[in-house]
């Protein structure tokens, strides 16, 4: 007979081995097996509602659903980058032959202003530092800056449909997602090793915090980033679609999506446009408003999520996962948080 402990190694060893095997298995597959997750996640409420009217045929609903993906949502996103990387790339171009007013002319515009006047004043007395090198620090940065955004826009583009057979693995996936979704979330939850009613409280917190993340967060930054580019448009901007992917991104900042028309508005003042710098600043206030309104409005029903998890959990999403991490970092933080509160319950208190 073998010992306790030895079968317990045996089964840690063959565990780990398993589930490195299974790794590298599913490695070429990540991308496609998050977006299929991702997508089913998001359609599953209309494919239980479809389902229900096909008299229970879930099988055809999540065909019908997965052959609509492609068009109804793959296709716009992908678009949106392409023409997202375009514009990335023609703003690059027009800051390499980017040329400031004179230092002087500038500085004079700018004393015009009552406010202002004493800032120039003091500088044009205490600093050294001249138009050229200011001209160098902006145009390096902006183009270093928007050089990555334009192969993050590539990388939408084609991070989305991926290489073919990626895209059919994540069709073919996401068709299993609808269909058995329920039976495999099921049967995964079985695995954790704890009560089943604590498991069970810990599966709809899970659930919460991901339609949380997806319904609340998420769909309120796609809302704050539109807006935010059609601002820009209504003003004649030319790359309207880029800011408002900073728009997007700056959402889930603590600061909001507001703080990418603020440029805008000086920017307008500067070349003397006061009509469309007005209107920017009245466009801010219909940003802020649109953002308080319509968070708590997708919120109503939602579990709160830590604003901390959702900004770290957004910005080190995106840098670990793409546009997908957007939804599946503030889900692994909030759940990590999740798993921390059920072993504390499993913690006896101290005598």
């Amino acid at each position: 007979m073998y010992s306790e402990f030895y079968r317990r190694c045996f089964q840690l060893a063959l565990a780990v081995l398993l589930g490195y095997a299974l790794y590298r298995v599913l490695a070429p597959f990540f991308g496609a097996l998050g977006w299929a997750a991702v997508l089913a996640f998001i359609l599953y409420p209309l494919h239980e509602r479809l389902t229900q009217r096909m008299q229970g045929r879930s099988t055809v609903s999540a065909a019908i659903f997965t052959l609509l993906t492609p068009l109804l949502v793959l296709a716009p996103l992908s678009v949106l980058g392409v023409v997202f990387a375009g514009q990335v790339a023609r703003l690059v171009n027009y800051l390499r032959g980017f040329s400031l007013h004179s230092y002087a002319d500038a500085l004079n515009r700018l004393a015009e202003y009552p406010l202002i006047g004493r800032v120039v004043d003091w500088a044009r007395a205490n600093t050294a530092v001249s138009l050229a090198q200011v001209e160098g620090w902006i145009t390096d940065g902006m183009q270093t800056v928007l050089k990555s955004a334009a192969a993050t826009g590539g990388d939408v583009a084609l991070g989305v449909f991926g290489t073919l057979f990626g895209f059919f693995m994540m069709l073919f996936m996401l068709f299993f997602f609808l269909r058995d979704g329920r039976t495999i979330v099921e049967a995964l939850t079985q695995l954790i090793p704890v009560e089943r009613a604590r498991r069970t409280r810990l599966l709809k917190y899970l659930g919460d915090v991901t339609r949380a993340v997806v319904y609340g967060s998420t769909a309120t930054a796609v809302i704050a980033g539109a807006i935010v580019g059609v601002g820009y448009a209504l003003v004649g901007t030319p790359a309207a679609v880029v800011y408002g992917v900073v728009g997007l991104i700056a959402a889930f900042l603590p600061s909001g999506a507001s703080i990418v028309l603020v440029p805008g508005v000086l920017y307008r003042a500067y070349e003397g446009r006061w009509g469309a710098a007005i209107f920017l600043t009245c466009w801010i206030g219909v940003l802020l408003v649109t953002e308080n309104l319509v968070r708590p409005l997708l919120m109503k029903h939602q579990v709160s999520v830590s604003t901390l998890a959702v900004f770290l959990g957004a910005i080190g999403g995106v840098a670990a996962y793409g546009v997908l991490g957007l939804v599946i970092g503030p889900v692994l933080l909030s759940f990590v948080v999740a798993l921390v509160r059920v072993a504390q319950e499993g913690v006896p208190p101290k005598a």
